[in-house]
């Protein structure tokens, strides 16, 4: 199981946080000229988009993009929301509003999303 990305947008919906956890490599990269000859196909793979909204933050979006079959998402949520209010609201150099740019933010939730992972690949695996 794989969490891609997590995403905290602000109440005007400007983005004040992105973290891309799985970004596939690219093996071949192709230049294309105008104009594109491209077929679209539908593939079964999916992504599940999961937003968590705390009730001590008004207006602030936490947005995980994860497998499907990720379980405690639930869970990472609220872990995310403890997160940001230990390390961005609790830093007295940060202001609402603007972009999250704390590393102990970063280490916290790459912590985070290891745990969550490792759990779901336990869990799966038994």
């Amino acid at each position: 199981m794989v969490i891609f990305s997590v995403y905290v947008v602000n109440k005007a919906g400007g983005l004040i946080y992105q973290y891309d956890n799985y970004v596939p490599r690219t093996e071949v990269e192709k230049t294309f000229s105008y104009p594109l000859d491209l077929v679209l196909k539908h593939h079964d793979e999916k992504v599940v988009v999961s937003f968590g909204q705390r009730d001590g933050i008004r207006g602030i979006k936490f947005i995980v993009l994860a497998d499907p079959r990720q379980s405690g998402i639930d869970a990472l949520l609220r872990k995310i929301y403890e997160i940001y209010s230990d390390f961005a609201l609790k830093n007295p150099f940060y202001s609402l509003e603007m972009p999250i740019r704390c590393e102990l933010f970063d280490q916290n939730l790459k912590s985070a999303l290891e745990v969550t992972e490792k759990a779901s690949n336990f869990g799966a695996g038994s």
